[in-house]
């Protein structure tokens, strides 16, 4: 009996928390975010740099005032979780995006229209809060593209693991290479 009452409190708690999720928001980020983006930011970097991604974010990177600009350009976009607090953050940005422009060994599945999708981060605070807002950037544009760092692993198996397909190598304006996804 004890077994089935553990396994029950289990699921329960699987439950509430799939229920937590499912009144989640998603909405364009404020000025008065900035500072709880920085946090996530900041978050975000620690657990890169403890899982094997120490070079992708560095020297502060994204910096305040980059995440202000794109705040105030409207493709900053934050996750509220059902308490409402802000707890990821991405952009989502109508492309073309200049530095898919070229792409090494290999090659763009089309040249339809597209998104990317940048800066995706959470304060590690719940699961599957990429996967909403994938599912989110996929429900509002049908051609997604993304890129990563190659010591990235979690974010690499996160976007395969959501239908993107690893194209090539991409140099992003600091000259470093990056791995470039797209999905539909």
């Amino acid at each position: 009996m004890v077994r089935f009452e553990k396994k029950y409190r289990i699921f329960a708690i699987q439950l509430q928390t799939q229920k937590r999720q499912m009144n989640h928001s998603i909405r364009k980020a404020r000025p008065e975010d900035l500072d709880r983006l920085m946090e996530i930011f900041e978050y975000a970097r620690a657990y890169m740099a403890k899982t094997g991604n120490p070079n992708q974010w560095i020297n502060g990177y994204p910096q305040k005032e980059l995440v202000e600009r794109e705040i105030l350009q409207g493709h900053c976009f934050v996750y509220t979780n059902s308490e409402g607090k802000v707890t990821a953050t991405f952009c989502f940005i109508a492309g073309p995006d200049p530095t898919y422009s070229k792409i090494e060994e290999g090659k763009w599945p089309s040249d339809r229209p597209y998104y990317v999708i940048h800066r995706l981060a959470s304060d590690g605070s719940c699961k599957g809060i990429a996967r909403i807002c994938i599912d989110w950037c996929f429900s509002q544009a049908d051609c997604l593209r993304a890129d990563t760092h190659a010591d990235n692993q979690i974010m690499q198996h996160l976007l395969e693991s959501n239908g993107f397909i690893r194209c090539g190598i991409i140099y992003v304006a600091n000259g470093t290479q990056r791995i470039a996804f797209q999905k539909g």
